[in-house]
């Protein structure tokens, strides 16, 4: 068992969140799930909590209720090594979500993902820090990341 496991808190719709990002991921997989009793709290065989695996990284999604929603200021960093997967996994995303800068996409459930390909890091990280830059400023323009446009503002003049 890992040590840390993100907990995701969702109003009525864990099952849903669970069988929609494992149908995202190609390593991914269903675990345990504890549906309520009749002593509830919730309804009778409604999902209490369900766990999951993606890319071997375990998670839990609980019913919890509408008391609390996503933020921004958490999310999960996905990295892409080709342009293809990137557009696969934003479309996927994409689908009842929003797009945001820089990579960010929120899905229907509000919970923010950042789909980035390894190739970005890789350029932001170069020693010419005007290269460096070109690709931070590109970057800073893209919604869904365009390793394409990222090398030709690397390679720029």
């Amino acid at each position: 068992m890992q040590k840390i496991t993100p907990f995701l808190w969702f109003d009525g719709k864990a099952e849903e969140a669970m069988n929609f990002y494992t149908s995202i991921f190609k390593d991914a997989k269903v675990g345990n799930i504890m549906r309520y009793g009749a002593a509830g709290p919730g309804p009778k065989g409604a999902v209490m909590s369900a766990t999951f695996q993606l890319h071997g990284q375990d998670f839990i999604a609980l019913n919890g209720g509408p008391q609390f929603s996503f933020t921004p200021a958490i999310s999960f960093f996905v990295n892409c090594e080709t342009q293809e997967e990137v557009d696969e996994l934003w479309g996927r995303f994409s689908e009842g979500g929003e797009s945001q800068r820089c990579g960010w996409i929120k899905d229907k459930f509000g919970l923010c993902w950042q789909i980035i390909p390894t190739i970005l890091g890789e350029l932001l990280q170069d020693k010419d820090t005007q290269k460096s830059q070109r690709v931070m400023q590109a970057m800073m323009k893209m919604d869904k990341i365009d390793i394409k446009l990222l090398k030709q503002a690397y390679e720029q003049q």
